[in-house]
């Protein structure tokens, strides 16, 4: 590279609505990462609104493909759903997708990350934060390159990419351009050229993240829509069999 050449930079913001990537595009970003759950961490948007946001940016789109919230342990069905979205983001001429498998041991799932990154293409396939709970950061550096992924988002293992900007520079050295290091995690306009400067990454992941407040004039309280019952990352959200049998057991006694 001559001394005076200039170094594209790219920003990719990461999104939760049409709205928020129309507003990314407008914004100048380079690509918009869309998920849907902000609050879980992200997993993969609905057909509707991945349609509509291929329809209304022209900028490069990239999709959150994971079936849930919680660890990046996955099961058969859960595989084969990811399977499913990565088709039909190719059918709606989504540019990348994001996704990430780890094994029993916090390292990476190197066969079906294969199997996926193969099932993408032509689209881009890029290694989420899952890289963030890998137990030697080094080696899954390693294994994601081989399976072929372009890029990997990563908060150094810390929980922001300022806090971790050692791993981050040392991930990028090692890379030797084999793969994008891509810092995320907490960067924002009064810490991304400290970023910059101490990682040596051309590629940033941020979120700009703001309030919109509902003009709904009428509202009725104290009626949350949700549930308040929280579970953490280790913890993964099922159905209950025999509580459902026991559910529609009592109301079919009731209804007779």
């Amino acid at each position: 590279m001559e001394k005076n050449e200039k170094i594209e930079m790219i920003t990719e913001v990461v999104v939760f609505s049409v709205e928020g990537a129309i507003a990314a595009q407008n914004g100048c970003a380079d690509r918009v990462e869309l998920c849907e759950n902000v609050h879980d961490g992200g997993t993969t948007p609905s057909y509707g609104t991945i349609v509509q946001t291929r329809k209304n940016i022209s900028i490069q789109l990239h999709v959150m493909i994971r079936p849930r919230s919680g660890d990046f342990l996955y099961s058969d069905l859960e595989f084969e759903t990811m399977k499913s979205d990565i088709e039909l983001c190719k059918t709606l001429g989504v540019d990348g997708v994001v996704f990430g498998i780890l094994n029993l041991d916090a390292g990476i799932d190197k066969n079906r990350c294969k199997l996926l990154v193969e099932h993408a293409k032509p689209m881009t396939s890029n290694f989420h934060r899952a890289f963030d709970r890998t137990k030697n950061p080094l080696l899954a550096l390693e294994d994601v390159i081989e399976c072929g992924f372009v890029r990997i988002l990563t908060s150094g293992q810390k929980p922001s990419a300022l806090e971790g900007i050692s791993l981050i520079s040392e991930l990028n050295c090692l890379a030797e351009n084999r793969i994008i290091i891509m810092p995320g995690g907490g960067v924002r306009i009064d810490n991304v050229l400290e970023i910059m400067e101490k990682s040596g990454a051309i590629e940033f992941h941020t979120s700009a993240r703001n309030i919109k407040y509902s003009k709904m004039k009428y509202r009725k309280n104290p009626l949350a829509m949700g549930s308040d019952f929280k579970l953490n990352e280790f913890e993964i959200l099922g159905t209950d069999i025999t509580a459902i049998k026991q559910f529609v057991g009592k109301i079919n006694i009731r209804n007779k």
